[in-house]
């Protein structure tokens, strides 16, 4: 219900009073679904964590933020600076948008599974078009427009008693369609029941439902609820708060345990292995015995023989043994010796090998139920960091390009051509800079735009350096590169990967260089 329309517009209120006159300093995701916007003006400062998360979309208002120094991404530059004008609810739709004073609008599209946060530019008429999305898989979102997301309904007496519930309050959640139920069959009542809710959703009380590892926010009372008063910012950080406890504390102790017993699993394939190899290498230690019964026979063995049957005291039975031509028998005899040294080395190495693999499934044995005693989820990370299994559950997802620094600007570097396209097409913005090497193949390179600041031409130069080397240009002594705003680079459908069409462009004169 924290998404349903009348929730989203009492929200749209509320951010209304709060955001307006203060700027966008900060936009910065760290986390798969997650994005953290930071509004700020002199002493006044309000952070909005949309979680976008399939499984839960929600927003949350945490009082203070801290970004991590890696896996950090900064989104949505082009309205960084710019100061909130003007929040705006989508008539009967679960959406509002941010509207900024460079024209520019922030999209909060609240949609469940299909929930996405989009980035409107104006064009030269001043027309809003998606610029850049959160979940850039959602590619029906570049479609979407502004002036079409109100969706007027006759929400009339007489369409009421014509069309019924269903058609004339689409916006009604199960729960709210549950009550008016409660009032019977028949349509006066059913009309005054529906009067008595939109009242009531004016200024409604707010709730928070934890049933098992399900939770749920409403603005009715029932078991298992946790009363969160009046204040809907307050409500949804409560939910927040629940949802992490059970959500996510359920699930990074699972993800924990999960990888633990992957652990154990190859230690214990390896300690069963090792034992076998083990029991193998002890029956096969005849090497010292051969060197004895060797010793024993000196005198009848004979010169460049390349094998003997010799009497086997050990076992009361003759065995033949392998020697070496070129040695005498003293000789082979101490060719055994050494191999019975090293082999009983071997042994004991695959033994120590052995017993550190037991003491690590001891190890793992004691994390895994240690994880789970573990109630609380801030106790958890705490445990997880502590035995140093934090940040193991999920690799982070590897960027297809190259990042470094130059002058305080950050620049880009592709890889391949897949991670060209990639670059270009997903993670560039239209204020960055694109610099490529003249008629040639080579990487794709981006410097990134920071608001209100020029590119120096020392960065230019020194990206161009890089672009240069970074081409079947390299060993050029001289390479020509062009440049350009991002904006001005497409890709025509069809193109092959890589490919592109630049519409303007300057030229630069550089030496390729790897590092500068």
């Amino acid at each position: 219900m924290h998404n349903n329309y009348y929730i989203l517009r009492l929200l749209t209120s509320l951010l209304a009073e709060k955001l307006t006159g203060l700027s966008l300093l900060t936009c910065f995701s760290q986390l798969k679904d997650e994005l953290i916007l930071g509004f700020a003006e002199e002493l006044r400062q309000f952070y909005i964590r949309a979680n976008l998360n399939p499984e839960a979309c929600y927003l949350s208002f945490p009082e203070e933020v801290s970004r991590a120094r890696q896996n950090s991404i900064e989104l949505f530059r082009p309205v960084l600076g710019a100061q909130v004008v003007n929040v705006r609810q989508y008539l009967n739709e679960r959406c509002f948008s941010v509207h900024f004073n460079s024209g520019s609008a922030l999209l909060f599209k609240m949609y469940g599974q299909r929930s996405n946060l989009i980035l409107f530019e104006p064009d030269e008429e001043g027309n809003l078009f998606p610029e850049e999305l959160f979940h850039n898989k959602q590619e029906k979102d570049r479609l979407l427009r502004l002036e079409t997301l109100d969706r007027p309904i006759d929400q009339s007496r007489e369409a009421f008693f014509a069309n019924g519930l269903q058609a004339t309050f689409p916006t009604f959640d199960r729960q709210m369609v549950a009550l008016i139920a409660e009032a019977g069959e028949s349509r006066e009542a059913q009309w005054e029941a529906v009067q008595d809710l939109l009242a009531y959703l004016q200024a409604p009380e707010f709730y928070v439902v934890a049933e098992g590892s399900r939770v749920s926010f409403s603005v009715f009372p029932s078991r298992n609820n946790t009363y969160c008063g009046t204040d809907l910012i307050e409500a949804l950080n409560e939910y927040h708060y629940t949802f992490s406890r059970l959500y996510y504390f359920e699930h990074e102790k699972a993800e924990a345990i999960r990888q633990l017993e992957k652990q154990k699993h190859k230690i214990e394939r390896f300690i069963r292995q090792a034992e076998e190899k083990l029991m193998e290498l002890e029956l096969e230690n005849r090497y010292e015995e051969i060197a004895n019964i060797l010793m024993a026979n000196l005198h009848e063995i004979p010169q460049r023989a390349s094998s003997v049957q010799l009497f086997d005291f050990y076992r009361n039975t003759y065995t033949e043994i392998k020697l070496k031509e070129m040695l005498n028998a003293q000789k082979n005899a101490e060719v055994y010796y050494r191999k019975s040294k090293n082999h009983k080395i071997e042994i004991e190495k695959q033994r120590e090998a052995v017993a550190a693999k037991q003491k690590e499934l001891q190890k793992i044995n004691r994390q895994i139920e240690e994880i789970g005693k573990q109630q609380r989820l801030k106790d958890l990370r705490r445990y997880l960091k502590t035995e140093g299994l934090a940040g193991k559950t999920a690799e982070a997802p590897e960027l297809p390009f190259r990042r470094m620094e130059i002058d305080g600007f950050e620049v880009w570097i592709g890889k391949n051509a897949r991670s060209n396209d990639l670059l270009t097409q997903k993670y560039a913005y239209k204020e960055d800079l694109w610099l490529h090497a003249r008629d040639v193949s080579g990487s794709h390179v981006v410097i990134k735009y920071k608001a209100g600041k020029p590119f120096p031409p020392q960065v230019i130069e020194k990206a161009a350096q890089l672009a240069a080397w970074h081409s079947k240009r390299r060993y050029e002594t001289l390479c020509p590169v062009i440049y350009t705003p991002k904006k001005y680079v497409r890709k025509p459908k069809g193109m092959p990967e890589g490919a592109v069409v630049v519409d303007r462009e300057q030229v630069i004169m550089v030496e390729p260089a790897a590092e500068v």
